[in-house]
């Protein structure tokens, strides 16, 4: 059963091997040359589950991967029982929705600290489980990198994210979020992040006003 249409990939609720799955195809491009196109598909169908068991080990919970299919660039992994962090953050009491916010922060420290950019970090991206573990999905953008740029555009989509879906809470959250990231990554680090989103937030202002 199709659940979600991207731009890049289908997603499919499946049963497999009696397993609740979700199947992620990666879309042709018809506007590519054929061959490029396989070979960006191939590609970005083996970063995918890497990038998976890498916020694993560094310990952020992600689903878990079951199959890889070079040959019809499809992913087979665990569908995560849950509620997606942006239907339920509106609803919770302020102390539970500072103390969630501090933990999305920690674990967004631990997937930079170890060079993990998701590249769409939105509360649609965040599943709450039942036991009250928080699971990141959709790495399909994500990327690889040290660079503090990269983790304020990370940062600064997420900042975006909130204003947009939880604008009533949205500056009480990124600033607990900050605090949990400040915890994982240390102070001197989460300060030249906070640095790189205001700045990155100035050229948005001066573009727009041009």
């Amino acid at each position: 059963m199709l659940i979600k249409k991207g731009a890049e990939a289908s997603l499919f609720l499946e049963e497999w091997h009696g397993l609740k799955v979700i199947l992620k195809k990666r879309l042709s491009k018809k506007y590519r040359v054929p061959e490029l196109d396989r070979t960006i598909q191939i590609q970005r169908t083996k970063h995918e589950p890497h990038v998976i068991h890498r916020a694993k080990e560094a310990g952020v919970p992600t689903p878990v991967i079951y199959m890889v299919d070079l040959a019809e660039a499809t992913i087979v992994m665990e569908y995560v029982e849950g509620k997606q962090v942006k239907n339920v953050l509106n609803e919770l009491p302020t102390e539970k929705r500072i103390k969630l916010c501090r933990y999305i922060g920690e674990l967004i420290g631990k997937l930079h600290g170890s060079g993990i950019i998701h590249g769409d970090l939105t509360t649609s991206n965040m599943i709450l489980t039942p036991t009250g573990k928080m699971v990141f999905i959709d790495f399909g953008l994500s990327e690889q990198t040290m660079e503090v740029e990269a983790k304020g555009v990370d940062l600064h989509l997420l900042k975006r994210a909130l204003h947009s879906t939880h604008y009533l809470y949205a500056d009480e959250c990124f600033e607990t979020i900050m605090e949990g990231y400040e915890k994982t990554v240390g102070e001197k680090e989460a300060k030249l992040v906070l640095e790189k989103i205001l700045e990155i937030e100035k050229r948005g202002r001066y573009v727009s006003e041009r």
